[in-house]
């Protein structure tokens, strides 16, 4: 065993399969032999210690949306819905590159049990749980979640930061607040309950305040928030209060800290660089409040800026060892897996 894989990761989110289906004309090759750019691929998530991520389908916003800059920060514009039609086929189009991934990639496979989860945390392959980011391509009738859930996905987040039939999402601004307005849709609040009939993760990052609650009164789950960072710490609407994460502490739940920089410096500066060291202070903050059982890893590989002190997967090893630095062994190995690793455990089984 290398170090690295003597501290294995259970990471909460990242964005591979977007990146290596919008990016890369080979992307099982370019999956496998390690990728000239972006943040995640075989070689590195192994020289990382990766033993598991929640790999997330999303559908993009069409165009770019450029933030308004305010005396103290910025605001991004709330984006349209989604078309429908296109984010099923961008879901399902990422999702069957995951699975000829797990196919044609010998080390790495599509974990969907309690058993494929517990084999990858042992070190048989890298593993990868289906999640959808905003779940624009879930029938507002739910009619094809079935589909979704015999496809591997194990994991859904309602909203993405804007609204859809399920509910809206916390837009993106600094200093700003999670409360931003209404919560969880009349199809929100039942695609919650039927993800809880069938096994299936509700993934609360990018929720409101209205609509974190709205899942805690239909969900008997522990609570999910799969990337975000403490708002103590930095004010950014899309990270959580105190009051969100004594909830996800009463539930037994788990946040995954992100790695995204601009979510992590107190002073939300989204083009500085952010030091190990202000990522470990959202782990303590998070710990703090709602227990070391509730913190955990949400990267956003590939899908946000990380600290260069990190620079990609591959140096999950320099996060860990910060954290040991303020932790102790047992619980920098919750923090590493074992709390992730408990909570899709009790939401599958």
């Amino acid at each position: 065993m290398t170090a690295a894989t003597d501290r294995p990761v259970l990471d909460g989110h990242n964005d591979a399969l977007l990146r290596l289906h919008a990016d890369e004309s080979d992307p099982v090759t370019a999956f496998r032999e390690g990728r000239d750019d972006g943040h995640l691929d075989l070689p590195r998530a192994r020289e990382g210690g990766l033993a598991v991520g929640l790999f997330a389908a999303f559908a993009p916003s069409t165009g770019e949306t450029e933030p308004t800059e305010t005396a103290e920060g910025y605001a991004y514009p709330y984006p349209d819905p989604p078309d429908p039609g296109r984010a099923r086929r961008l879901t399902y189009e990422q999702f069957a590159l995951l699975h000829r991934l797990a196919r044609e990639v010998e080390g790495f496979r599509v974990v969907t049990d309690a058993a494929g989860l517990a084999a990858c945390l042992d070190g048989e392959a890298v593993g990868a749980v289906p999640h959808v980011e905003g779940a624009a391509a879930v029938e507002p009738d739910l009619s094809n979640l079935d589909l979704l859930h015999a496809a591997g996905v194990r994991s859904i987040g309602p909203v993405w930061s804007r609204p859809n039939q399920f509910g809206h999402g916390v837009p993106a601004e600094f200093p700003g607040d999670p409360d931003t307005g209404p919560g969880l849709t009349d199809a929100g609040r039942d695609l919650v309950r039927a993800c809880d009939e069938r096994g299936i993760v509700v993934d609360c990052a990018h929720l409101n305040a209205a609509g974190l609650e709205d899942v805690t009164a239909c969900s008997s789950n522990p609570l999910v928030v799969s990337h975000a960072g403490a708002h103590a710490v930095c004010p950014a609407s899309r990270n959580l209060t105190d009051q969100q994460l004594e909830l996800v502490g009463r539930s037994d739940g788990v946040v995954g800290v992100t790695f995204a920089r601009g979510f992590l410096r107190p002073d939300g500066d989204r083009d500085a660089d952010a030091t190990v060291e202000t990522l470990v202070d959202h782990v303590v903050h998070v710990a703090d409040v709602a227990g070391v059982d509730c913190v955990a890893l949400g990267s956003d590989f590939d899908g946000a800026s990380v600290p260069s002190a990190v620079g990609d997967v591959a140096g999950l090893p320099a996060v860990l060892d910060a954290v040991g630095e303020r932790f102790s062994a047992g619980e920098t190995r919750a923090i590493a897996a074992d709390n992730w690793h408990r909570v899709l455990r009790e939401t599958w089984t």
